[in-house]
């Protein structure tokens, strides 16, 4: 099964409230909500006191990536707004089982990410302690970047690790995926599709999602898990 979760970080959040409803009705399956720091990536976005506003316009899975340095700080707060999956970055911390493990404890699914740089051969040691691997098809900080093509090589490396070693986790991509290459994302092993700019930016975000969905079924059935 593919879900959808529409990046809320581009959003109109003049008008979020009806953004979320109308990515609601479409049948987006989680929100994603990014969270920068200023100094794990070169952008800042919000904390915990809007994603605890954001929570109270929709009861879909709330999605939060944590781009920030020393997420161990602040993962209670998140969990405490809402945050229903919370996934941290395997360079931006230096005990990640440790962590991932705490998240659990909170009774949140435990992701971690990583860079394009990063290899997927470094999650060997705490597949088994998570729930989500997030795949960045982008250098994280901003949206609306290019699809780097390295991406979809780690999705099938981490594809296999999975099912080698924790069949249930789950295995998400982010940045550059549109109606060009969601399909080879899908193919590659994807089942969860982050995507912003692709969505919010059309002229009609709800036809696109489901148009998206659309273009992603056919590799969904001809693939995998």
């Amino acid at each position: 099964m593919i879900k959808i979760a529409p990046s809320l970080l581009s959003a109109d959040f003049g008008s979020i409230a009806e953004q979320i409803a109308m990515v609601d009705a479409a049948g987006a399956d989680y929100l994603h909500l990014d969270v920068m720091d200023g100094r794990f990536v070169p952008n800042i976005t919000w904390g915990p006191k809007i994603i605890g506003d954001l929570r109270k316009l929709s009861e879909r899975t709330f999605d939060t990536h944590l781009m920030i340095v020393e997420p161990e700080r602040y993962v209670d707060d998140f969990r405490k707004a809402g945050s229903d999956i919370i996934t941290i970055h395997l360079e931006a911390t230096i005990h990640a089982q440790r962590l991932l493990a705490y998240i659990r404890s909170l009774g949140a699914k435990a992701g971690v990410s990583l860079n394009p740089s990063t290899p997927v051969s470094l999650l060997e040691d705490v597949i088994e302690d998570v729930d989500l691997i997030l795949i960045m098809s982008v250098n994280p900080g901003f949206a609306g970047q290019s699809f780097l093509p390295v991406a979809l090589k780690k999705l099938k490396e981490a594809r296999a690790l999975i099912d080698a070693a924790n069949p249930s986790c789950e295995l998400e991509v982010d940045g550059g995926v549109g109606r060009s290459n969601i399909a080879r994302v899908v193919e590659a092993g994807a089942r969860i599709i982050v995507m912003g700019s692709s969505i919010f930016g059309a002229a009609d975000p709800a036809a696109e999602l489901r148009r998206l969905r659309d273009l992603s079924l056919p590799a969904a059935r001809a693939g995998v898990s």
